[in-house]
């Protein structure tokens, strides 16, 4: 991508020798005498940076550096100043310069300013692609929920995600505000923060249009003839390395002689990996290093039932108004983590089999989810 710059300067040997300079560091590089000048050649050439002297004749760099912020208040402004004017550099600061540099210019201290435009260009192009990829995603997954002849089944939930979307894109905006501060006031700690918080967002949007569309195929339940065993063993050495990563045990107690019986290996293997999943997430990171904290995942044959499978866990637990919300759409106790979708799919491809999903919880003694499954014929 090619960078251009506005070199603005009344004095014509600074701005032959500044010229060259520029254009040696990769800069394709526009020239002016004056403000007023230098205004028609920033409406014609739209240069990302802006290098002007402060002092000069017609237009003063100040007024300049006001009129080039009112009409594109993302363009970096770097003012030339000389030692006397310290009260005119602040001034421009205050206007929103991104730096100021003194005559006679010295090649660091004028590459480290230029760099640090470059920088917050970068920045702001990053965050602008970011949001374009999200609306792109986020179109891009409505178009294919409203495509599809399953989308009757999430049409009852398009109050709560939309509410969730809202939601989620409030959150970025709060994460693009930090970074932006950060980028103002050249904060690493803000810049780190309000990264973490943009980065969180897009990563819940995109678990929440995967999640989506697993919802949808969840509709359709193909029972086979299965080895009761095999879809848990697969989800346990999905999640044993995030168990490892957490420092939290995960165990299995499976009853191996269980007959095979009729039902959707993948759709109850998304169930097991949900609840998996979540018991390892209900332990925070601190809890989760602290010795004990273990996930047991069991299968066995109840009475009246072909197979049943539970997942218990030594967390936190849940109070009375957690459980009650757990399978109503888009609720998630998990942060920018979850989507609240996981548990509502779970039970809704458990309902397709004619099984039963309970939960035993309270808060300070963990929480165990148990699928019952019966053998109906494929």
């Amino acid at each position: 991508m090619e960078r251009t710059l506005l070199l603005v300067d009344d004095e014509p040997d600074i701005r032959e020798v500044l010229d060259i300079y520029l254009t040696e560091l990769g800069y394709r590089v526009h020239t002016a005498e004056n403000g007023e000048k230098a205004l028609a050649v920033f409406h014609r050439t739209a240069p990302s940076i802006v290098l002007s002297d402060i002092k000069m004749p017609v237009m003063d760099g100040i007024e300049l550096l006001r009129r080039i912020k009112k009409q594109s208040p993302e363009t970096e402004v770097i003012m030339i100043t000389g030692h006397g004017d310290m009260e005119l550099a602040i001034e421009s600061l205050k206007l929103e310069a991104t730096d100021f540099i003194t005559k006679p210019v010295n090649d660091e201290i004028l590459e480290f300013a230029l760099e640090r435009a470059e920088e917050r260009i970068a920045m702001r192009r990053q965050l602008r692609a970011y949001t374009e990829n999200l609306e792109q995603m986020v179109a891009e997954k409505t178009h294919q929920l409203l495509e599809s002849e399953k989308m009757a089944a999430v049409g009852c939930a398009a109050a709560e995600l939309s509410h969730t979307i809202k939601n989620i894109a409030g959150a970025l905006k709060g994460g693009i505000y930090v970074l932006g501060r950060g980028i103002e006031d050249d904060n690493r700690e803000y810049l780190q923060r309000g990264w973490e918080m943009v980065r969180g967002n897009v990563d819940k949007i995109k678990n929440l249009s995967l999640d989506l569309l697993n919802f949808g195929k969840s509709e359709a339940i193909r029972r086979v003839a299965t080895d009761p065993l095999a879809p848990v063993r697969e989800a346990l050495s999905l999640l044993q390395p995030r168990a490892e990563e957490k420092g939290i045990l995960l165990k299995s107690e499976l009853t191996e002689s269980i007959p095979a019986c009729a039902f959707d290996p993948e759709a109850i293997g998304l169930c097991l990996l949900n609840l998996i999943q979540n018991a390892l997430e209900a332990f925070d990171e601190e809890a989760a290093r602290a010795a004990g904290r273990e996930v047991v995942v069991q299968a066995f044959q109840p009475p009246g039932w072909a197979v049943a499978y539970a997942v218990s866990d030594n967390g936190p637990g849940m109070d009375n108004d957690t459980r009650e919300r757990l399978f109503k759409g888009f609720f998630s106790t998990k942060g920018t983590s979850g989507t609240g979708i996981g548990l509502t799919m779970t039970k809704r491809i458990v309902d397709h089999h004619e099984g039963t999903l309970e939960v035993l919880s309270s808060r300070g003694s963990g929480s165990r989810f148990t699928i019952c499954l019966p053998d109906n014929p494929p």
